[in-house]
């Protein structure tokens, strides 16, 4: 007889599958060992998010005159900022394990674990068995063999997240979505921001368009090289110099009092002991699941990051729901990732779902474009915006393919996008839609009004 019906390994989202199934009456045993919560709480989205509100508010009172009003900043208190943030989240994350130390039916071990066999892990020096399992143990920043890294003390977002004092320069390695919103967070508390990114512009994965209306913009507050390929990093002076080179040979190098590395993520799968349970992993590590988030092992489920399906929290939230489904109330519910949108939170924002027109290029989809820029409509002047427009990618057909969005509040706007795609809504349905003057969704209705004009 197993020890317990359900084991779940990561306390992130599958804290959550942890609750739902000790409700359920199942003895359940969570395992994670750090603060509950996973990344997004402790060491993610919301630190991220909160310094980022901080660095909009800066950039407020640093604007203040273009609407006339007099205004001056007159300090950042950044260690109150940062200290702030860690006693909010700190402590939602020890009520969370009060909680659960009380939970009738559950078990939480502070440790780490790995499996020694089918369905069973060493845990508190023992042997556990249970009768299903679900893996949700996330993932940790990439750090890659650079001449030299391994020999100075830099940075990942883990630790830029909660310094308590900016500092006087730091050169970002990478130009993704966690490069450019810290980028943004230590420019505008005062930092000398370098990025170096391999790709030919920064936020490479989005739409073309967007990548390179970001890329232009960031190269007015920082000092923006792509195309340059990190070889070596080493001690300078008080500092770092970074090395580099383009595809063709050209060398450069640039300082900084600190280097943050941002090169992406890995799943936490590489110390779990998966060869031992029959858990199959790809060639990036993650965990291979089907539509349901089973793994190749009987009773074994994975969601989340290190099952790689969509590296986001709400399509994590969304996996959680159908493992709860699956796991505790043993149904078959599939997972539909179509429309899944993700947003970057710079200034300006960027959000974007479905295809971009590299991706309808590279598989021969014949495809319209639809585009409005945010300074044609009124909110747009009201605010005086001089950036930013929404993109629409449809079929001739009026079957929505893609939609992209960089400027104020776009990851709010692109969302009426994102419910037309799941819910298979056509361009005439959405230009059709009365949208309220003077709002900033009248640039998304304008995007798509003049796909339905082609």
């Amino acid at each position: 007889m197993a020890d317990f019906d359900v084991i779940v390994v990561g306390g992130g989202t599958g804290n959550n599958v942890a609750a739902a199934a000790a409700d359920a009456g199942l003895d359940t045993a969570l395992v994670e060992p750090g603060p509950l919560g996973g990344t997004c709480l402790n060491r993610g989205c919301n630190p991220s998010k909160m310094l980022i509100q901080a660095a909009n508010a800066v950039n407020h009172v640093r604007d203040a005159e273009r609407f006339h009003v007099d205004a001056t900043l007159n300090g950042i208190d950044h260690a109150a900022v940062v200290d702030e943030m860690d006693d909010l989240l700190g402590g939602i994350a020890e009520d969370m394990e009060d909680r659960y130390r009380e939970k009738d039916n559950l078990t939480l071990f502070t440790e780490y674990t790995e499996f020694v066999d089918e369905r069973t892990l060493e845990l508190a020096g023992e042997t556990v068995t249970a009768e299903k399992v679900v893996v949700a143990t996330g993932s940790r920043p990439i750090v890659p063999p650079i001449d030299g890294l391994d020999e100075i003390d830099y940075l990942t977002s883990q630790e830029a997240l909660y310094l308590r004092e900016p500092p006087e320069s730091l050169v970002i390695l990478g130009g993704g979505y966690i490069a450019v919103e810290l980028g943004y967070v230590f420019q505008s508390m005062g930092t000398d921001v370098t990025i170096v990114e391999m790709m030919d512009s920064l936020v490479p994965r989005e739409d073309a368009d967007v990548a390179t209306a970001f890329t232009e913009l960031a190269a007015e507050r920082h000092d923006v090289y792509t195309g340059h390929r990190v070889t070596a990093v080493e001690e300078h002076g008080d500092g770092h110099a970074v090395h580099a080179e383009t595809a063709d040979g050209r060398e450069l190098t640039v300082e900084g009092s600190e280097v943050l590395v941002a090169l992406g993520r890995r799943p936490n799968s590489d110390e779990l002991g998966l060869e031992a349970a029959g858990i199959e992993i790809d060639d990036r590590g993650f965990i291979e699941t089907n539509e349901y988030l089973e793994t190749s092992a009987e009773n074994v489920w994975a969601q989340g990051d290190v099952a790689g399906n969509a590296l986001f929290k709400h399509s994590g939230d969304y996996e959680t729901q159908h493992t709860v489904a699956n796991v505790v109330h043993e149904e078959r519910t599939a997972i539909d990732l179509s429309a899944m949108p993700h947003t970057i939170f710079t200034d300006p924002q960027i959000a974007g779902v479905g295809a971009t027109e590299a991706d309808l290029q590279d598989d021969d989809t014949e495809y319209v474009v639809g585009r409005a820029d945010y300074s044609d409509s009124a909110m747009g002047r009201a605010k005086k915006l001089e950036h930013g427009f929404v993109k629409v990618l449809a079929a001739p057909d009026g079957e929505i393919l893609g939609a992209h969005a960089i400027g104020d509040e776009a990851s709010t706007l692109l969302h009426e996008a994102v419910l037309a795609m799941r819910h298979g809504l056509s361009v005439d349905d959405v230009a059709g839609t009365i949208h309220a003057h003077p709002t900033l969704s009248k640039v998304l209705e304008a995007a798509f009004r003049e796909v339905t004009r082609q």
